[in-house]
């Protein structure tokens, strides 16, 4: 674990357990701007994404008592969060989707993207302006829900393949296959994206490189 883990989950679990407001306070500064992101990631919307976050402390306040401690503070905080961002969608009539239930690991189908290319020659600036994060978030935003909240929480958040299964209460083998299927979504969409931007520049510039949204 490493240091900043280990600050994040220095807390006293029993002041927790017993309603200590002060203990309570430190938790909510150290998790609040990670589970308000996560909200709007998954929400995309800002009243819906506060909500979320009022909601998942309130719900922690009272669950502490109950909590014991198997996991860290923080997996439990996100699989809260993600139980409430979940059922924001289903009343704004989203497809139900639940965590709770375990998903298939090998169905039989495979996933062939339609369009890789290689955007290596591409400048920083291209890959990393505003307007290519923009692209990659509406990217995100056309996962299967299932998908997003499994690329949100291992990719971008940066949880990992044990916390992510257990936030959402799933297999890591379960895991493995969302996140490798996300991944292969997005590099085709980023490959629509940046082929466009590879056609404008001079052919001479073009040379191998290595594809990205490739992690382990």
């Amino acid at each position: 674990m490493s240091e900043q883990q280990k600050r994040e989950e220095d807390f006293s679990l029993q002041a927790l357990k017993e309603g200590d407001r002060a203990e309570f306070a430190k938790v909510v500064e150290t998790y609040s701007e990670k589970i308000y992101r996560l909200a709007l990631k998954m929400l995309r919307n800002q009243q819906d994404a506060e909500d979320t976050l009022q909601e998942t402390f309130i719900k922690a306040y009272h669950g502490f008592k109950d909590f014991k401690g198997h996991s860290k503070i923080s997996t439990w905080l996100y699989r809260i969060a993600t139980n409430e961002a979940l059922m924001f969608l289903r009343q704004k009539g989203e497809p139900e989707i639940s965590i709770d239930k375990q998903v298939q690991v090998d169905d039989g189908q495979t996933y062939t993207p339609t369009k890789i290319v290689d955007w290596c020659c591409l400048p920083e600036e291209e890959l990393m302006s505003s307007e290519a994060m923009e692209y990659l978030d509406r990217a995100i935003e056309q996962l299967s829900e299932a998908m997003r909240v499994t690329f949100l929480l291992r990719d971008l958040e940066g949880l990992s393949t044990r916390e992510t299964a257990e936030v959402l209460d799933i297999s890591e083998a379960a895991v493995k296959t969302r996140l490798s299927r996300a991944r292969m979504h997005l590099r085709e969409r980023l490959s629509g994206y940046y082929g466009d931007a590879l056609d404008s520049l001079p052919i001479e510039t073009s040379h191998q490189g290595q594809d990205v949204l490739e992690g382990s």
